[in-house]
């Protein structure tokens, strides 16, 4: 067989899943039939156990390429290739500079719910959410509508900018 010369890659959330949901019997054949045609990836903010629980325990070997936590840990058919963290290039004192910032400021925060887990350290990146994690799917999209209305992290991200600016650091709602 000829060499695939197309490259397809896919992110996870809000493409091949709904938020944080499985993916779908068809979604996956459909990854399957496509693999047959060109070099596929998928690629995703989440971790690797959070991609394995949307798109199954052995998505690194079902895809040609599996980027995680936005592609500091990447498989190519079903190999680790390479990783990178967050901590080891900003430095531990950076780190706990930066949660102890957004602790603070999130318990000032007048919102209508807060249910846990405000700070997830991941590999590449800090998840950090105003309303906490463990919310439930009612619970955040009734956020989204209250911070449409009040740019909560629109605010957010524009003091953690002034306050970690030196960083360089890039921020994504």
């Amino acid at each position: 067989m000829a060499a695939k010369k197309i490259l397809v890659l896919f992110d996870v959330d809000g493409t091949l899943t709904e938020p944080r949901a499985e993916a779908s019997a068809e979604m996956q054949e459909f990854l399957q039939r496509l693999k047959s045609k060109a070099t596929v990836g998928i690629v995703g903010g989440s971790d690797l156990v959070k991609q394995q629980e949307q798109m199954g325990a052995n998505v690194v070997h079902d895809v040609d390429y599996s980027f995680s936590e936005n592609g500091l840990v990447a498989y190519k058919n079903g190999e680790l290739i390479g990783k990178e963290a967050i901590h080891t290039y900003l430095g531990e004192d950076n780190i706990k500079a930066i949660v102890n910032f957004a602790l603070h400021y999130i318990a000032d925060l007048d919102i209508p719910v807060k249910r846990g887990t405000f700070v997830e350290f991941r590999t590449g990146m800090l998840n950090i959410s105003p309303i906490g994690r463990n919310c439930s799917r009612e619970e955040r999209n009734a956020y989204e509508v209250f911070d449409l209305a009040n740019d909560v992290r629109k605010k957010m991200v524009a003091a953690f900018q002034e306050r970690f600016g030196h960083l360089n650091l890039k921020y994504s709602i």
